[in-house]
Order: C-alpha cells, then structure tokens, then sequence
C-alpha cells in the first residue's frame, strides 16, 4: 500500500510545483502589463498565451474596480486555495497509506 501512498505524494508534490510556476506565470503577466510591452515580444505572447484562457472568463464575470483588473488576484487566490486544501490534503492521505 507504501507504493499508492508514494504516488499520491509524488502528486501532489508535482502538482504544487507546478501551481506555483503558473502563479509566478500571472505575476509576471500582471507586472509586466504596467509597462507598454512589445505585443510582438515572443515572451509577452508566451505570457498572454498562457494566462488569458485563465484571467479572460474571470475578467468578464467581475469586471475591473475603478479601471483596475483584480482577475490576477482572483486566480492567485485560487490557486493558493488550492495549494492548501487540496494538495495538503492529497499529502496527507499518501503519508496515511505510506504507514
């Protein structure tokens, strides 16, 4: 049963690295919106890329306060709500099968 519980582990742990690279991804994104980037840049299209499927439906449920995008915060908090529910707890059922 160590094995299953091994693999729940390893996944989570994935999981999380993974979920905090696409939160430093949004950061990034948002940052570098203060700024008048190249649209053109293959970094800025890589970032826009990857982040618009994400923020675009968040955007259009809330909106923007007083012409401020709040979706970045939105999707972080999301993410980290995710990271410690969801992954603490699937850590947490793989060390219970590990014993």
């Amino acid at each position: 049963m160590f094995v299953f519980g091994n693999l729940f582990i390893a996944t989570a742990k994935v999981l999380d690295i993974l979920l905090s690279l696409y939160m430093w991804i949004i950061i990034i994104s948002a940052v570098i919106t203060w700024v008048n980037p190249d649209p053109y840049n293959p970094i800025v299209r890589f970032l826009y890329g990857a982040t618009d499927p994400v923020l675009r439906p968040v955007r259009r449920r809330i909106g923007t306060f007083g012409g401020i995008d709040v979706s970045p915060i939105i999707v972080i908090l999301g993410i980290t709500f995710v990271r410690f529910f969801l992954i603490e707890s699937m850590l947490e059922v793989g060390r219970r099968m590990s014993y």
